[in-house]
């Protein structure tokens, strides 16, 4: 059984900022405050250059360390990866998670545009976690989602703005 998250936002930047910032294992730690339950991004070691079957070691705020397995990988348009090394609770509820990141260009307004959605599909341990796992990362793992975006256009945007002038 599995359970979808998506978080979505326009981010004034082009598709190519957008993209290298979301790959970026020194910057983008910071832009994961996580929520609630859901631990901060704390650091990103990656384990080889980005490619398909690469691995990241990532360790966060609460001292878990968790593994990302690239599965996907088409610069500026998307980045898909595994995650693995859940720990309890979450380990309880779901095996892991396979996320989704596409990056689609936007000239709607006249400018250079991204619109981002980011995609996690969790594996759950059995379908009795769904009562427990649902509201769990539906409310606290979007949210931690969305914040993020939200960092990455607040980190873009102002730079971006700043080499067009």
């Amino acid at each position: 059984m599995r359970l979808s998250l998506t978080a979505e936002r326009r981010i004034d930047a082009p598709p190519e900022a957008v993209f290298a910032l979301a790959l970026d294992s020194e910057r983008f730690p910071a832009l994961f405050p996580g929520y609630g339950p859901i631990p901060a991004l704390k650091r990103i070691t990656p384990l080889a250059p980005p490619a398909v079957g690469a691995l990241r070691s990532l360790e966060n705020s609460d001292g878990s360390k968790l593994m990302e397995r690239i599965t996907e990988l088409d610069p500026p348009r998307l980045h898909a990866y595994t995650l693995s090394g859940l720990r309890p609770p979450l380990a309880w509820l779901a095996r892991e998670g396979h996320a989704r990141w596409e990056f689609e260009g936007d000239r709607s307004d006249g400018g250079d545009a991204t619109r981002v959605a980011w995609r996690y599909e969790f594996e759950l341990t059995s379908p009795l976690a769904w009562p427990l796992a649902a509201p769990l990362l539906r409310g606290c793992m979007r949210a931690a989602m969305a914040r993020c975006l939200e960092r990455m256009a607040q980190a873009l945007e102002g730079a971006w703005r700043g080499e067009r002038r």
